[in-house]
């Protein structure tokens, strides 16, 4: 491995930043798009077709973690065919996903409204929406494993470019495709699916030299490497799907707090999302740095990547804590106009206030413990932090009302952090030579 470094941690968080900070700017071009029709049910098919979709998706969430801490130990081990293997491998995973969805829409689209049900013609709006979309699931998937590779090589300006020509091109073409040919719902999906396309056809070509060299390598589709890309991929699933459901049951317990409430929490929710894209960036340069200490067999590369990275995590949390214990008044008005809603925000705004500090260490923790694969004991303490945090809403709301629910959330970050670092040790563990 090179020296580590400050500049080598900032090189590739800062564009995995700024790429983050592209996603929910879509969100809003979209929105004002078919906002501009007039029609309350185009934004709400639009809408729940959107969620309908990046719930399915982010199931495979895991593709983009594991092929980063597989491919960057390859890389830290110098074995190049072994890190192409590796993105081949998530291809493939990727592309049967994708062709699984496209077969079986029907049942899929026919649980999720069963799931979510809306009026008659919301429903029809979204299943136009929905039929065009789910052609762009082989992409989607499959970008989250070459997303993976290029973290993992510490190609974060390759990622940024990824997502600005992707998100950039759906923006032109929803408002060509909308405005321009009066398409309505349908030329938002059509948009979003032929950026999807154009974005993998792009990642493709930035990889291209890792494929060749993984066809190359010994083993491509041996049982003991596809058992350990399972292992690794299951275990980050159910620790994702432990973490979205204890954050969705979260929503779902402040609609019990009555509708200001509800609205209140959902407002400050997007300080959270505000927290883990600032945060992600260090988180992923771990996962890169720590892999490759690992693969290269350095213990103290995986102490000193841990640290400088952990170290910068901090940092950007103290920051973004200060930033909403002062301007967090400011970002509530930005976010809603109701008086009520607002005046209930700043209520609970003080938990905002100490969430990054909180989850700063849940953040940087599975960045480390995904660049080491130690994805076991990664779903090991999310079982163990979900425990906590179904204790916690137990017993706090009851109590403390929706300060109470806010506690449990906490409870449940910081217990994921502490967890984590018990198991610590055996980050280093892992980069002993054999």
């Amino acid at each position: 491995m090179d020296r580590l470094t400050h500049r080598r941690v900032l090189a590739i968080a800062l564009p995995i930043v700024l790429s983050n900070a592209t996603v929910p700017l879509l969100g809003l071009v979209d929105t004002g798009v078919i906002g501009q029709l007039g029609q309350p049910q185009a934004i709400g098919a639009v809408a729940i077709g959107s969620v309908i979709l990046t719930s399915i998706y982010w199931i495979f969430g895991f593709l983009r973690m594991g092929t980063s801490g597989l491919v960057a130990q390859a890389q830290g081990a110098g074995d190049r065919a072994e890190a192409g293997a590796h993105l081949l491998r998530a291809l493939a995973i990727a592309g049967s996903v994708g062709a699984f969805f496209i077969l079986c829409q029907g049942a899929i689209f026919w649980a999720a409204f069963q799931l979510a049900p809306t009026s008659a013609a919301v429903e029809a709006l979204a299943r136009g929406y929905l039929t065009i979309r789910i052609w762009g699931a082989p992409a989607t998937i499959a970008l989250y494993a070459i997303t993976g590779w290029l973290i993992a090589v510490e190609r974060a300006r390759s990622v940024l470019l990824l997502q600005l020509v992707q998100n950039g091109l759906n923006a032109v073409l929803s408002v060509w495709l909308v405005l321009g040919l009066g398409l309505g719902v349908p030329g938002v999906a059509a948009a979003t699916l032929l950026s999807e396309w154009c974005g993998l056809l792009l990642g493709l070509w930035m990889t291209r030299g890792a494929m060749a060299q993984g066809l190359a390598a010994a083993g491509l589709f041996a049982r003991d490497k596809l058992n350990r890309l399972a292992r690794v991929n299951s275990d980050i699933m159910i620790r994702s799907v432990l973490l979205q459901a204890s954050f969705t049951s979260f929503v779902f317990l402040a609609a019990g707090q009555g509708d200001v409430t509800l609205a209140a929490n959902q407002v400050l929710l997007q300080f959270l999302s505000i927290t883990a894209y600032a945060l992600d960036g260090f988180a992923f340069a771990a996962e890169s740095l720590v892999g490759q200490a690992v693969g290269a067999r350095r213990p103290g590369g995986v102490r000193l990547a841990s640290a400088l990275t952990s170290a910068w995590g901090a940092g950007g949390a103290a920051v973004l804590a200060l930033a909403f214990w002062l301007g967090g008044g400011a970002i509530i008005d930005l976010l809603t106009t109701s008086p009520e809603v607002r005046a209930e925000a700043r209520l609970y705004l003080p938990w905002l206030g100490l969430a990054p500090l909180v989850g700063v260490g849940a953040w940087m923790l599975d960045g480390i413990f995904i660049g080491a694969t130690l994805t076991r004991d990664m779903r090991v303490a999310m079982i163990w932090s979900a425990l906590v945090f179904l204790a916690a809403v137990l017993l706090l709301p009851p109590v403390w009302g929706n300060h109470g629910l806010w506690a449990a959330l906490m409870a449940l970050n910081l217990s994921r952090g502490i967890t984590m670092a018990l198991r610590y040790p055996r980050a280093e563990a892992a980069a002993m030579p054999a």
